[in-house]
Parts: C-alpha cells; sequence; structure tokens
C-alpha cells in the first residue's frame, strides 16, 4: 500500500502512526505539514474525499488555533473561509492526515487504521 502521510515529526501521534503504517508494510510518501502544508486546493480534496466534517481538519489543541480564537469563530465560517485559514498555516490541520487518494485518514486512532489501511 502506498500512502501520503502528512505529518510532523515532533509529534507523538504521527510517530504512532508511522510506527503503525510501517509495521502493515505501507510505503509511506511523507510531508512535513509545516514545512510543505497541502494547499487550499489539497485541503478541498482531502476534506470532500474523507466524508468528515471540515472542523474536524483543525488541530483544536494547537496554540495557533487558541491565539487566534478559532473555537468561537468556526461556528460563524463558511467552508471556504475554513479551507482558506487551514491553508495558511500547516499547525492549524489536525495531524497526520494519511491518503491513498482515495481514502482519508485524520490524526490517528487504531481501530481506524485497522478498518481503513489493513
Amino acid at each position: 500500500m502506498n500512502v501520503t502521510f502528512y505529518w510532523y515529526p515532533k509529534c507523538g501521534t504521527c510517530r504512532n502512526a508511522k510506527k503503525w503504517l510501517e509495521q502493515h508494510d505501507a510505503t509511506l510518501n511523507e510531508v512535513h505539514i509545516v514545512e510543505n502544508p497541502p494547499s487550499r486546493q489539497e485541503l478541498e480534496e482531502l476534506y470532500k474525499k474523507s466524508g468528515l466534517e471540515l472542523k474536524k481538519f483543525f488541530n483544536t489543541s494547537g496554540m495557533k488555533y487558541r491565539e487566534l480564537g478559532l473555537k468561537d469563530k468556526l461556528k460563524n465560517m463558511s467552508e471556504a473561509e475554513m479551507l482558506d485559514t487551514l491553508a495558511t498555516d500547516g499547525m492549524l490541520i489536525k495531524r497526520p492526515i494519511t491518503t491513498d487518494g482515495s481514502n482519508v485518514t485524520v490524526g490517528f486512532n487504531e481501530k481506524q487504521f485497522e478498518d481503513t489501511w489493513k
């Protein structure tokens, strides 16, 4: 299995997800989510393929999220505004994002990985 793996190497959750994927013989195209964040268009494609709410793509535990007061602002933002905001800074994006071009997972949940990537 070949997947694109958007991650932040200092993130423990990302390291756990990477380890799981490697143990299950995945070939990873690693993308440093802060140095090379997905473009707005890429984010929109990932969001649409994921089947998740766009709010699930925000790193709600990040400092940048809190600094920008996004907890309150997201309620009134349009989809376009959310995508534009996410595209401004890789630290705003929940990680890791894993995709094979068809399937997309956001974050690391072992059961979800079992269901999607095994």
